[in-house]
This record gives C-alpha cells, structure tokens and sequence, in this order.
C-alpha cells in the first residue's frame, strides 16, 4: 500500500496516518516495534475483499507523527479508540503484532465494548522472557549505539558481507520477516523514531525482559473470541509465551507456524491469511 494512498487524521494536534480500504466488518490491524501498515501489506488486500481494514501508522511510527510525550499501552490504546470514533466504527475485531499484541489487550481492557474478538500474533504481554536486543535498548547510552547499528556504514558493510558469502555458496536468502526486521531498523538512523522507540519499549521492557503482563486481563478473553498465532522460530518473543494464555484460557485458538520467526504474517502470508480469515468467518 503506498504511502501517498494514506489518509489522515489530526488527534490531540498530532498527525496520524492510517489504511482505511474495503466494505464490511471492520478489521484493525496493529503494528508492533518500529512497524507500520507495511508489516500487514501480504494480508491487507485479502482482507479487504469482506471486510473494512483499518491499519494504522501508530504515533511514532511509519508515516504518522512522533511527538514527545506518552507511548504506554493505554496511551497507544486511546489513539486507536480515538481513530474509530473518527472513522465512525463502533466496534471492530482487532489483529495486533508484537507490541501491537500488548497494545489491543489494553484496548479489550479498558474499552471492552470496542473490540468484537481478538487476534494476537507474536504478541507481548504475555511472558516476561524477549530478546536482548529490547533488553538493551532500556539500558542509559542506548540512545548513542542506536544510531551506529542504523547507519549507512554499518548496513552497506553488513549487506557487503552477506553478498560475499552467498557468492561463496552459503545460503543467505533472509525470510520476509528477516528483511522486515532489517528494514525496520534503519529508521532509527531518525532521530524521532528513534526517541519514539526507545520510549515505546522502555514503557513496556526492562532489563529482565517485559514489565507489563496481560495475566490480570486474561479473565475478559473468556468472553471475546481469540486467536494466538505465533511463530515456531520466533527469536524476539518465545513461542512458549502462547501456553500462559492456553492455561488461563482454554478456549483460546492457538495456532504455531513451525518454520516462521517473529513475523508469521510475512514469514507465512498465505497460510496467515486462511487461519486468520477463518477466524474473522466463524461463528465462534
């Protein structure tokens, strides 16, 4: 989805950007870390033939402002509730990634009403254990070594080496999650995004992994249809995190792609789409 077909809405004298594609029951789609709509473009326009697919740049991210300010879950959550009274959508099934996960189990807590049923997909909230990579962005001084990771010299030299080893014969080819993941670090080489990350995960990970768990929700998703889909190889969040829910809610859909990492929906957008289109489908 290019970026020019976005559309635009000012809230709290901030500019956010958003998808708004399709006829039908609405369908949200929320990023994780570093993300925007382009983590959802294999499954947007499937989704679009039954349904209205809203996927928002949150604040911080992609195309969308980045003012100084709060990036907790309940602020994130707020902006998306704010979207839909703007779109006029009363209720919608919400599909959330990564932080994206955390952010829609707030929006189910505090605005039960709004949300119709739930997918997470590699989702946070759910088990303190992350990679170190988010571990070590909390840390003071973080804000000087992000810039030389995001930098031209050190990307064009990283992209150099991986050439030069797939010349050699050694299998090089990244998965669409990888390249995602890649892509999405060299926004950081902006100076905003950059403070907005750094604000997003500290709101939400410390040192010892994440800070913020949805057990003290869990007992709301008995009642909202919900779909776990996480990635057998997930190397940011650990697939294991999908048992805390299976035990507290056993009613709960689970489903593992055994050979996709943090990314199951790029990793695996076919087989994503079916399970996911099958959910939205279903009775329940």
């Amino acid at each position: 989805m290019p970026t020019d077909e976005l559309e635009s809405v000012v809230l709290h004298n901030d500019v956010l950007k958003f998808v708004d594609v399709g006829d039908g029951p609405a369908v949200v789609l929320v990023h994780g870390l570093l993300g925007s709509h382009e983590s959802w473009t294999p499954q947007i326009t499937g989704l679009a033939r039954k349904h209205r697919v809203i996927a928002p740049d949150l604040f911080g991210h992609g195309q969308s402002d980045k003012p100084v300010g709060d990036y907790s879950l309940s602020s994130h959550a707020a902006t998306l509730r704010d979207l839909m009274d703007h779109l006029e959508i009363p209720t919608a099934a919400f599909v959330g990634h990564s932080l994206g996960g955390g952010i829609v189990m707030q929006l189910s807590y505090l605005f039960p009403e709004r949300v119709d049923r739930l997918c997470l997909v590699s989702s946070g909230g759910l088990g303190p254990e992350v990679s170190l990579f988010l571990r070590a962005a909390t840390l003071p001084g973080s804000e000087m070594v992000l810039p030389i990771l995001a930098s031209d010299w050190v990307r064009r030299n990283t992209e150099t080496a991986l050439r030069r080893l797939g010349r050699l014969g050694f299998s090089v080819q990244p998965s669409r999650g990888a390249v995602e993941a890649w892509r999405r670090l060299e926004t950081m080489s902006d100076k905003s995004s950059r403070a907005a990350f750094l604000a997003s995960t500290r709101a939400v990970v410390g040192l010892r992994g994440q800070t913020v768990s949805a057990k003290h929700h869990f007992s709301k998703f008995e009642t909202i249809p919900s779909l776990l889909v996480w990635g057998g190889r997930d190397r940011t969040i650990p697939a294991s995190h999908a048992d805390n829910l299976r035990r507290e809610v056993p009613h709960s859909r689970i489903e593992i792609f055994p050979n996709a990492g943090h990314f199951p929906q790029l990793d695996e957008p076919l087989l994503f789409f079916q399970v996911l289109d099958q959910f939205l489908s279903s009775g329940y």
